[in-house]
């Protein structure tokens, strides 16, 4: 993997990272697209450019570390406890589903669920306009919709933010949770491949791997800031479109 490459990816990461698309998807075929094969180097690269996200999380939202939103963080914590069981449990089953046809599917699945919750929804009233207001009864169904998740092409943030939608969380609290959910559900997954690949880290490129990480960061940091703004003034609807469209791309190509 060259520097370019290594741009183009973490540009990639931090751009689908948190908006409801499957950064999954779209780095397989961008990936196809730069000719990069999924070598065990470059999966060490996709945990590190994974890991930048998360950061830049933390830096956006790092006023709600403070003690006094530990509250929110347990709640965040019972979000996670469906993913967690259910990924620790059943990895191998879940990888044994991965193939383009199912990404592409689940894109173009994902993409109608939003429709239709925007057509149903669209004269609400949300119930919860600022994300410390979640309860631990909405944050644990957030989790369960979250576990949708794990199949590839789903995206943990679109299924995060249509389960929050469906427990009344406004658009931009959801957005928000789902945030903040990403930073111990990829902590742990990011944290259980860096186990597999540590190996893998002497041999690759550390101009590349500081290349990706510090693109996938600014990137990710600012579309979080962008995407907020935007769902203050408009809907899913246009995300449910362009997963239907991504998807049904994905099936012709692949």
């Amino acid at each position: 993997m060259d520097y370019f490459d290594a741009a183009i990816l973490g540009i990639i990461e931090g751009l689908t990272e948190f908006l409801p698309v499957s950064s999954t998807g779209h780095l397989i075929v961008v990936s196809q697209w730069l000719g990069v094969a999924q070598t065990d180097n470059n999966k060490a690269f996709e945990v590190i450019i994974q890991l930048a996200a998360i950061l830049a999380v933390v830096a956006n939202y790092k006023d709600k570390l403070r003690l006094e939103y530990f509250p929110l963080w347990l709640k965040l914590a019972v979000a996670f406890v469906p993913v967690g069981v259910v990924g620790l449990l059943f990895h191998r089953q879940i990888k044994a589903l991965f193939s383009v046809q199912v990404v592409a599917v689940m894109f173009i699945v994902g993409g109608i669920v939003f429709l239709i919750i925007e057509y149903l929804q669209r004269d609400r009233i949300a119930e919860v306009s600022e994300v410390e207001q979640v309860s631990y009864r909405q944050a644990l169904w957030i989790g369960v919709a979250q576990g949708f998740a794990l199949i590839p092409g789903t995206s943990r943030a679109g299924s995060t933010i249509v389960g929050a939608l469906l427990v009344g969380l406004s658009r931009r609290a959801s957005a928000e949770f789902s945030f903040l959910l990403a930073v111990p559900v990829m902590l742990a997954a990011s944290g259980f491949d860096l186990l597999k690949h540590y190996r893998e880290f002497s041999s690759t490129d550390l101009g590349s791997l500081m290349i990706g990480f510090v693109v996938s960061f600014v990137v990710a940091y600012f579309v979080m800031k962008l995407f907020i703004r935007f769902l203050e003034k408009f809907t899913f609807v246009t995300f449910g479109i362009y997963r239907i469209l991504f998807g049904a791309l994905l099936l012709a190509l692949f």
